[in-house]
């Protein structure tokens, strides 16, 4: 299912169910819309091979959060890591499951995708609402030689509790001393000018029909619609374009090994060649479930996934997780998802 195929599938943000109706072994799980592209591509595949389907509502990290946390949904999903202490206090654990990255996107009359270069700080004073117009002398400097239009900048935000919001405020707050002490890094911010949109479909909808626009989406969402994106200049001052190999250079960087829970922000990573705005999806599970049969099929799925989507994530430009920190995830599951006082996970 090529991306050009499920733009229907990207503007739903309801419960959505793929392949054919029901039955009693589908997974269902809610949260992000940042992975929501490649969730749908393994579902298709998964669906066709094993006649499981996966109900998932792309409603956004808070909400995944909240429906998992209020066991209506056998797992979450969500792009803004939870901290250690929160997940004990839940009992739930948390792994990585995609890579990918956030992109800005804008609408500017004869602007086409790659030409406009913008930085972390500029980005920020426009959503602080202190640049207003596009031909701004701080616009202008970074972009010498591309002819920029007195058109009013209307920034677009997500109106919804977001990984992708949080994102793109924590790159925005390592940028900028100024948005992060006036704003700062949630999955929910404050957001002091603009036009909110729900979801990163209603986001890059948005965006695109709103002339002098200015936002931020996954990357999938980005190309599904042909935006126009912007180049950012990363933390090692290089200018760099959205891409797989630049949301790898980023993801190169972490240390997954060291990180408790799984607690690691890809955000503002070292490297030339590392997209500034990366991040991981994760997944939410309890560790001792209600409902062992229902988590030992989504685990089932999710190694599917780890095993056999990697190429279905490339062609979607997301990065799929290395050999070793799969095999790091699998390892947790033996060790903390447990039923009845025995690992409920002991596959390969």
């Amino acid at each position: 299912m090529h991306l050009k195929n499920s733009a229907r599938l990207l503007v739903a943000t309801a419960a959505l169910s793929f392949g054919l109706s029901a039955v009693a072994a589908d997974i269902s799980g809610a949260g992000a819309t940042f992975p929501y592209p490649i969730y749908a591509k393994w579902a298709d595949s998964y669906k066709k091979l094993t006649n499981v389907g996966l109900n998932y509502q792309s409603i956004g990290s808070g909400g995944g959060i909240k429906q998992i946390k209020a066991k209506t949904v056998t797992f979450g999903a969500s792009d803004m890591p939870l901290k250690p202490d929160d997940l004990k206090a839940a009992g739930l654990l948390q792994f990585p499951m995609i890579i990918g990255g956030v992109v800005p996107v804008v609408n500017i009359k004869g602007i086409q995708p790659g030409q406009l270069h913008l930085d972390g700080a500029t980005i920020a004073s426009i959503y602080m609402g202190e640049i207003a117009l596009w031909n701004d002398p701080k616009i202008k400097s970074l972009n010498p030689k591309l002819a920029l239009p007195n058109t009013a900048i209307a920034p677009v935000y997500r109106s919804d509790g977001s990984g992708t919001n949080f994102l793109f405020s924590d790159y925005l707050s390592k940028s900028s001393p100024k948005f992060l002490s006036s704003i700062g890094a949630n999955s929910s911010v404050q957001w002091p000018t603009g036009i909110g949109a729900k979801g990163n479909e209603g986001v890059a909808n948005m965006t695109t029909q709103t002339d002098g626009a200015i936002g931020y989406v996954e990357y999938a969402y980005a190309k599904q619609n042909k935006m126009a994106y912007s180049m950012l200049t990363n933390k090692a001052g290089s200018s760099v374009a959205p891409s797989a190999e630049s949301f790898q250079a980023a993801a190169g960087n972490a240390d997954w090994e060291k990180a408790d829970s799984y607690y690691l922000i890809l955000t503002d990573q070292a490297g030339a060649k590392s997209w500034p705005i990366t991040g991981a999806s994760f997944i939410l599970v309890y560790k001792q479930p209600d409902d062992p049969a229902a988590v030992g099929e989504a685990l089932k799925f999710f190694a599917w996934a780890y095993k056999d989507g990697a190429s279905m994530a490339a062609e979607l430009d997301y990065v799929p997780l290395p050999a070793p920190l799969i095999a790091q995830v699998k390892k947790t599951w033996v060790s903390e998802i447990t039923s009845g006082g025995h690992p409920l996970w002991s596959g390969k």
